[in-house]
């Protein structure tokens, strides 16, 4: 099966309660526990939600579940696995490692699941998707799942299913009607003052804010400290504990503003997430209908705030070219600017340096002569006489 929905429109519970009611019409008391089901997800965070779900589901049946992913020991994983387990959770990376050392097998799987499909290939995990599919028996039921499906994908689900069923709920890659999109046009400099003057306002109460990259994301959420609004960064080069207690916290309350790479893109529901911001516009279309449906799920209205500078145009001609519709843009300047801080009596932070803030600027904008000007006075001799300047006309 081919199932293709948009975020929050609830895939985890199609493939999780038809699988959880076959097996366990299957199961029989007494019998050893075989590996039955295999779902694959590309983050950690993805699949451990998962597991979390499942476990809902399937509290009241005899079945075992465990989540097998890196950048923790494997030691508890590999003692859940010895004990039996009829529904695996897993990362590629993980599973191929654990298969490697004989800690379990694929041969007795009647159900493979592939989630966030298309992200799959867009994290370069199609080689090890293929290393498990060889592993798994011919006779098998297999359902790919994704919210897009671009060319690569299709051919992808050509090779794993067999002659499947195609079911969309939502036309392709169309983002959640019940989010308001706008973007703001920024140059880079500034989107930190944007930032913090956009997240001053209360209606801001549960925010996810987007970065390219995972250096960009350490120092927006440290920018955001420095200026009293509660924030916590997560991407891959965090340990897997920092990440699981960020998303903790933010799911908690504690912390205002989830400051992250596309890793909390896919797959990870929070609730009541008000806003979505990305403070850079993803090089990825598809990326963005992502990132904005973290918001306004099970129902709810929810905001995508985007910031573009001139660099970023062609994203956003991309963006809006596959949603098509123009991004509604903002024109209310909410942008402090280094000079602007310096007249409230502030101190410029580093960084970009607007052109108003130069001294000769500034002088002429008081009214003075600039610098230049007063350098050029001074080298003139005492009692020597200038030529008048010819006017322009």
């Amino acid at each position: 099966m081919l199932g293709i929905a948009q975020t929050g429109t609830g895939k985890t519970a199609a493939f999780a309660l038809p699988i959880l009611q076959q097996l366990s019409q299957r199961h029989r008391q007494g019998r050893t526990r075989s590996l039955r089901a295999l779902i694959l997800a590309p983050t950690r965070e993805l699949a451990i939600q998962i597991g979390e779900e499942f476990h809902g589901y399937g509290k009241h049946l005899n079945l075992c579940q465990t989540v097998i992913f890196g950048g923790v020991s494997q030691k508890p994983q590999v003692g859940a696995l010895s004990r039996g387990v009829d529904i695996l959770i897993a990362t590629p990376g993980r599973l191929l490692d654990l298969m490697g050392q004989q800690r379990l097998g694929l041969a007795a799987i009647e159900f493979f699941v592939l989630d966030e499909a298309d992200r799959m290939l867009d994290m370069g995990f199609v080689r090890d998707v293929r290393k498990i599919i060889g592993a798994l028996p011919k006779r098998r039921q297999s359902l790919l799942f994704s919210a897009t499906m671009p060319d690569e994908i299709a051919r992808l689900s050509g090779e794993i299913l067999a002659d499947p069923v195609r079911v969309e709920v939502t036309p392709q890659a169309t983002p959640v009607e019940r989010v308001d999109q706008g973007v703001y046009h920024v140059v880079a400099g500034n989107k930190p003052a944007l930032l913090a003057n956009i997240l001053a306002k209360p209606t801001l109460a549960r925010v996810i804010v987007f970065t390219r990259t995972k250096h960009r994301a350490n120092r927006v959420a440290k920018q955001l400290g420095k200026c009293g609004i509660a924030a916590e960064a997560i991407h891959g080069n965090k340990s897997q504990g920092a990440r699981q207690r960020a998303l903790a916290q933010f799911r908690a309350g504690a912390v205002r503003v989830l400051v992250a790479t596309d890793i909390a893109a896919r797959g990870i529901d929070v609730d009541s997430v008000s806003h979505v911001i990305n403070y850079e516009l993803p090089n990825e279309p598809e990326s963005y209908i992502h990132r904005i449906g973290r918001t306004a799920r099970a129902g709810a209205r929810g905001t995508a705030l985007s910031f573009c500078d001139p660099s970023e145009r062609t994203y956003l001609h991309d963006i809006e070219r596959l949603i098509r519709h123009p991004l509604t843009v903002i024109t209310e300047e909410l942008a402090v600017t280094p000079f602007d801080r310096r007249r409230e009596g502030e101190q410029p932070g580093k960084g970009h340096r607007h052109r108003r803030d130069r001294p000769a600027a500034k002088a002429a904008m008081a009214g003075g002569p600039s610098a230049q000007a007063r350098r050029r006075k001074r080298a003139v001799p005492p009692g020597y006489r200038t030529r008048p300047q010819r006017s322009a006309a």
